[in-house]
């Protein structure tokens, strides 16, 4: 391009079949890597069946959470050097081998090993299609696309496990993996074929001290919110030890980004006050969104009775809300060119469903529920892409990859605190209320489940339901307190104009 002339014409070549198809394949990427963080859950229990490994069954999960989380902000970078369409590829080529090597692991080990390398290209696959788009798509006419890019990935939070438990039902818990391979190859061909950003690469020196320090920050940070209350008491002088290790790093890699001549996170974008806010409120909604998802199936099976299926489908209002309200806040957005709106009013409708949770008795009809948890997806929707799409606008162009990685970072590592934050703000809730309402010495199930629970004599099943439900409640009550800080965050952000280059 050797003059300015055809730029103003960018915004309608957009609509282009070959940016839809783009797009479209984009979408099928972000469903892919937001799926397999939760598809496995209902396949667990056949797997170990099959493999055996009961004890290192958690780390099905943890493999790839923390694998996709680490390399988040290294993504993020890589595709500012390097150029957004080639790191894409090279992290769908690693979420494919690694989807392939799973359906093939013959023991749990090997099944571990292989989420983990699932998950160095499933972290990359979340973050890369979100700054891709902003390659191709200005940040005025952005707002529609990236709110289906919200839409899709609160779709993929719900019915993962759906989509998990039908499989293993139908086919085989090998297919988890499997499913990837055909959609992912076309993903692929699609972006090979029609993606042509229109942002020039920068090659630079990699920090790569920089991102080992924060590699191993971030693992300390994930060991420590997942092991910890699970595989290690929170009492344990070696997952303290973990804890301050990461705070050891963490300090390194503060140190080493004021001396790098290409940060892996530039310290000066904390400066910048939307930027900062996106990350701040983007923690605490992963916090919410995570903690409300791991609850409210529990909720469902023990105290009002559900399979699990029926559970996963009664959450089908939460992704609903929050999918109707991505896609029209995103054209709202990409209409009247302003976003400070959304990410106050989504935080209050957020908070306001956590103080209706917070009041749920056990004696509430399910259809109240779903009101509650529409309203709290709905919230959600107006704020996770809006913060992206914030943070993008607020840097230069070619920090877009660094600004999306790092709301996405903050979201994961709110999720991973906050399921461990909340689980144990639940465990001690419980035990508090079953010392206050059911005799010393009756013997109670050691797990939570639905199955156990009925067993249990009327009087006592009566109490723990009780106890059950007041834990419950705390929980939201508690949520509904972190979700203020979130509101009140957002009062601060400023809209700035949304470019049209």
């Amino acid at each position: 391009m050797t003059s300015s002339t055809p730029l103003p014409a960018e915004p309608e070549q957009q609509a282009a079949p070959s940016i839809r198809l783009l797009f479209s394949a984009l979408l099928l990427v972000m469903l892919l890597a937001a799926l397999d963080q939760t598809i496995v859950s209902t396949a667990l229990p056949t797997i170990v069946g099959e493999l055996g490994g009961l004890e290192q069954l958690s780390w099905v999960v943890t493999a790839y959470l923390l694998s996709s989380t680490i390399v988040v902000p290294l993504y993020g970078k890589f595709g500012d050097l390097f150029g957004r369409k080639r790191v894409l590829q090279i992290a769908i080529v690693i979420f494919l081998l690694g989807s392939a090597l799973c359906g093939l692991a013959q023991n749990m080990t090997q099944l571990i090993l292989m989420r983990a390398l699932q998950g160095l290209g499933g972290g990359g696959l979340l973050v890369v299609t979100m700054a891709a788009i902003a390659d191709v798509i200005p940040p005025a006419d952005r707002g529609r696309y990236q709110g289906l890019f919200g839409g899709v990935f609160g779709l993929a939070t719900v019915v993962g496990p759906l989509i998990g438990g039908f499989l293993v039902q139908h086919f085989s818990w090998r297919w988890i993996f499997y499913i990837n391979l055909p959609l992912g190859l076309f993903a692929l061909l699609v972006i090979g074929a029609v993606f042509q950003p229109h942002i020039a690469r920068i090659r630079r020196e990699i920090d790569y001290l920089g991102a080992i320090y924060l590699a191993a920050a971030l693992t300390c940070v994930i060991l420590f919110t997942s092991e910890g209350g699970t595989v290690m008491p929170w009492d344990s002088g070696q997952l303290w030890c973990i804890l301050a290790f990461g705070l050891v790093c963490l300090g390194g890699f503060i140190y080493e980004e004021r001396l790098a001549i290409e940060p892996i996170i530039p310290l000066m974008l904390f400066r910048q006050r939307t930027f900062v806010l996106g990350c701040l409120i983007s923690f605490i909604l992963g916090m919410a969104l995570l903690g409300s998802m791991t609850f409210l199936p529990l909720y469902l099976q023990v105290v009002k009775g559900s399979t699990p299926s029926e559970a996963g489908m009664q959450l089908l209002p939460l992704m609903g809300g929050l999918l109707i309200t991505s896609i029209i806040s995103g054209r709202i957005i990409s209409k009247v060119g302003k976003y400070r709106f959304f990410p106050i009013a989504g935080t209050l409708l957020a908070l306001t469903a956590m103080v209706l949770l917070g009041t749920l008795k056990n004696a509430t009809p399910v259809h109240t529920l779903y009101l509650y948890v529409g309203l709290l997806g709905s919230g959600l929707g107006m704020v996770m892409q809006v913060l992206v799409l914030a943070a993008q606008n607020s840097v230069e162009p070619r920090q877009i990859g660094v600004a999306t990685s790092s709301t996405t970072l903050f979201r994961s590592i709110g999720g991973s605190i906050g399921v461990a934050a909340f689980g144990a703000i639940f465990t001690h809730s419980l035990q508090g209320r079953l010392m206050a309402l059911i005799p010393e010495g009756t013997a109670l199930p050691r797990a939570m489940g639905a199955d156990s629970i009925r067993q249990l004599p009327d009087e006592i099943r009566i109490d723990y339901l009780q106890a059950f439900g007041g834990a419950i409640h705390s929980v939201y009550q508690i949520a509904a307190g972190v979700m203020v800080i979130a509101f009140l965050l957002a009062l601060f952000i400023k809209d700035q104009p949304l470019r049209r280059e």
